[in-house]
C-alpha cells in the first residue's frame, strides 16, 4: 500500500467563481439605506415608517401597525399572558427561556405575535399581527396557539381576520412543536373557510420558511408591501448551497405579483383604506331582519307596487299547480292587465 496520505474535501469553492457578498446597509433607524434620506423620529411615526423620498418601508413594531391599522380609534389585545415553554431544554449559545427573556425585555412583548381586536375604517375585525424583533418573529407553540385562536376569536363574533406575517420561519428552539404550528394554524384557516369569512393576509420584509409555507400563503385577499422578501429560503442561503448567483429580484414581492403569487403590492400607508374597502365588500348583512319583497317594493314605491307584489304572487300560487312551465307568462300576463286598469304605471 502506498504510504501517501490521503486527502478529502467538500470544499466546492476552489472548483466555482466566488461569490461576492452582498453590500451592507446602514444601520442608523433614521437614515433610508436606499436613497440615505435622513428623517427625525416623529416624521417616521407620521408616515408610517416609510421614506417619503423613495418609499423605501423600514420594519414596523406589531402594536405600532395596529395603531395604523385603526386608525388612532384604539384596539384590545388580546392572550397577553401567553408564554413559551422549554420542553426541549434547548440551549445554544444561552439557555432558550433566558433568550426568550431577553427578547420579551428588549420588544415589550410577550410572543412574536400580537391579537386583537379592532376596527378598520369602522368595520370590525380581529388581527394577528406578527413583530419580527422578536426573536426574528419565530413561530413557536405559542404564535401558532395564538393565531388558532384568533380564527376561533374571528367565528365566534362573525367578523373577518387580518393576518399580518413578519417571519424567519419556524423557530428551531422548539424542534418539532414549532413546526407543527404549521398545520395547526392551517386547520385554522380552514375553519375561517368554513365559516365563510375572509382572511385577509400582509406579507411583510420578510416572510420566509414555516410561515410562508404555512398560513401566510392561505389569504382570501393576499397583499404584499414593497421589496418584501417572500421566499421559504432566503436568498443568501440559497446561494450558499447552490454555488449559484441568483437573480437581484428573487423572492422579492414584485417578483411574487408577477408570478401570481400575492394579488397586489400595497403601500403601508394605504393599507387601512384598502382593507377597510375590502372588508365592506365583504360584509355580510342580516338576513333575518331582511325585509320581505313586498314590504320592500311597499315602502319604496307605496301600495302600487304592494298591490303589484300581491298580484304576482296570487298569479304564481294559482298557476304553479296546473301549468309550472308558463309562470312567467301568466306574471307578465297579470302584471300587464293591471298597467291597462290605471293601477300600475
Amino acid at each position: 500500500m502506498s504510504n501517501k496520505p490521503i486527502q478529502v474535501t467538500v470544499d466546492r469553492l476552489k472548483r466555482i467563481a466566488h461569490i461576492p457578498d452582498r453590500p451592507k446597509k446602514p444601520l442608523d433607524p433614521t437614515t433610508c439605506p436606499k436613497c440615505e434620506s435622513h428623517f427625525r423620529d416623529e416624521e417616521m411615526v407620521a408616515n408610517a415608517r416609510v421614506c417619503t423620498n423613495c418609499g423605501h418601508h423600514f420594519p414596523i413594531t406589531a402594536r405600532a401597525r395596529l395603531d395604523h391599522l385603526s386608525g388612532g380609534s384604539g384596539w384590545r389585545e388580546i392572550w397577553t399572558e401567553l408564554r413559551a415553554s422549554d420542553p426541549l431544554q434547548f440551549v445554544d449559545l444561552e439557555p432558550y427561556p433566558d433568550r426568550a427573556r431577553k427578547a420579551e425585555q428588549k420588544t415589550g412583548l410577550g410572543e412574536a405575535v400580537v391579537v386583537a381586536e379592532l376596527e378598520v375604517e369602522g368595520q370590525p375585525c380581529v388581527a394577528a399581527v406578527m413583530d419580527f424583533a422578536f426573536m426574528g418573529g419565530s413561530m413557536g407553540s405559542v404564535v401558532g396557539e395564538k393565531i388558532a385562536r384568533a380564527c376561533d376569536r374571528s367565528i365566534e363574533l362573525g367578523v373577518p381576520l387580518i393576518a399580518v406575517s413578519a417571519s424567519g420561519g419556524a423557530r428551531m428552539q422548539e424542534g418539532v412543536l414549532a413546526l407543527m404550528q404549521m398545520a395547526k394554524t392551517v386547520v385554522g384557516f380552514e375553519e375561517m373557510a368554513d365559516a365563510r369569512l375572509p382572511v385577509i393576509v400582509v406579507l411583510a420584509h420578510p416572510t420566509t420558511g414555516g410561515v410562508w409555507a404555512s398560513f401566510a400563503a392561505l389569504g382570501d385577499f393576499t397583499y404584499a408591501e414593497p421589496g418584501a422578501l417572500i421566499s421559504f429560503s432566503g436568498p443568501r442561503v440559497i446561494e450558499q448551497t447552490t454555488r449559484e448567483k441568483l437573480p437581484p429580484d428573487f423572492g422579492l414581492a414584485e417578483s411574487q405579483l408577477k408570478n401570481g403569487q400575492i394579488d397586489d403590492i400595497v403601500d403601508r400607508r394605504d393599507l387601512p383604506q384598502r382593507i377597510g374597502r375590502v372588508l365592506r365588500i365583504c360584509e355580510r348583512p342580516d338576513l333575518a331582519q331582511a325585509p320581505t319583497l313586498a314590504q320592500h317594493l311597499s315602502e319604496a314605491s307605496g301600495d302600487r307596487m304592494g298591490k303589484v307584489a300581491e298580484g304576482i304572487a296570487h298569479t304564481v300560487t294559482h298557476t304553479i299547480p296546473r301549468f309550472p312551465g308558463k309562470v312567467v307568462k301568466k306574471v307578465g300576463q297579470a302584471v300587464d292587465a293591471r298597467r291597462k286598469k290605471g293601477t300600475v304605471e
